[in-house]
């Protein structure tokens, strides 16, 4: 059922069609090492970012820890307003991923992939800038603390934002048959409702029981799981033991019509788990991006006031 989205001239037909994505480029720059464990190769796709990441971290602690013992710590010190021009710096860094997305056919920018772990890595050490800035301690005034959260929000909602670009693609390779894009999975169903109706107005009653009483209910329109986050298998597989259940009281020549209709019914609820899934991801992206508009807002506002005030 891999393939191209449509509908064939066959019962059983329906097939979908996998989004182009910039995943393919991407995992051709990743450096896998055959003797690391499974999670820092799931989790890391660079281990040159992820090595220079930490040796940065550790510059800026022990920058830190100086300025620290030098009693110069604070908003207002040299060593403060330092980590703070630090902090916008990272902050302008970040924010070309965003820009470098809006402008794939700019090719002479460089491979988005290498904007991308600027965006992970360098959202990071923002926010470790901006506690360094602040003295690790939430500001007095309303616009620095105003600030001062939605940074915290923004890096640790993006953290939550890349887990969930690690784990939803995985549990959607996990058994599933179906590949679709979000936009298409409404006309699709509803395709998919259609041809079930189809399939039973003129089976045997057995046949529109099931399809009446359990399964009409379900194929109107896309339906949103919880259970889709955990085991997206395990739901479907539970689902089709209905289909078991009334196999045997039906004749030979209409088992043909089960079989169909239990195709399309999977079918369903495979476009269900991905309408779950990929919903999330792009819901994600519409609460992290309006965070960052908004930090960069107040930050401009905020460097404003430093400056002539």
């Amino acid at each position: 059922m891999r393939g191209r989205a449509g509908v064939g001239s066959g019962p059983g037909s329906m097939r979908t069609e996998r989004p182009v994505s910039t995943v393919k480029a991407a995992a051709g720059r990743q450096r896998k090492r055959p003797d690391g464990p499974d999670w820092f190769n799931k989790w890391v796709q660079s281990p040159r970012w992820f090595y220079g990441f930490w040796v940065v971290v550790a510059i800026c602690l022990v920058t830190y820890g100086v300025s620290l013992g030098l009693g110069q710590v604070r908003p207002g010190s040299a060593w403060g307003v330092g980590y703070g021009v630090a902090a916008v710096i990272v902050l302008g860094g970040v924010a070309l991923y965003g820009v470098r997305r809006r402008a794939l056919r700019l090719r002479f920018l460089g491979g988005s992939w290498y904007y991308l772990q600027l965006h992970v890595y360098g959202g990071a050490l923002f926010l470790l800038l901006v506690l360094m800035h602040t003295a690790f301690s939430i500001p007095n005034g309303i616009l620095t603390g105003w600030l001062w959260f939605l940074s915290m929000w923004l890096v640790f909602g993006g953290f939550v934002g890349l887990v969930l670009q690690k784990w939803i693609p995985t549990l959607l390779n996990t058994g599933l048959t179906t590949e679709v894009h979000l936009s298409r999975i409404p006309e699709l169903i509803a395709e998919v409702h259609s041809r079930a109706e189809t399939i039973t107005e003129t089976g045997p009653e057995v046949l529109r029981d099931l399809y009446i009483q359990r399964l009409a209910p379900h194929m109107s329109g896309p339906r949103p799981r919880w259970g889709h986050y955990f085991n997206v298998t395990s739901l479907i597989q539970s689902e089709s033991e209905q289909f078991n259940q009334v196999r045997s009281l039906l004749a030979e020549r209409d088992r043909a019509r089960l079989d169909e209709l239990e195709e399309l019914y999977r079918t369903k609820l495979e476009m269900d788990a991905h309408y779950t899934l990929q919903r999330t991801l792009r819901g994600w992206l519409y609460l992290h991006t309006p965070v960052a508009v908004a930090v960069v807002g107040l930050l401009t506002l905020h460097i404003f006031f430093v400056i002539y005030y």
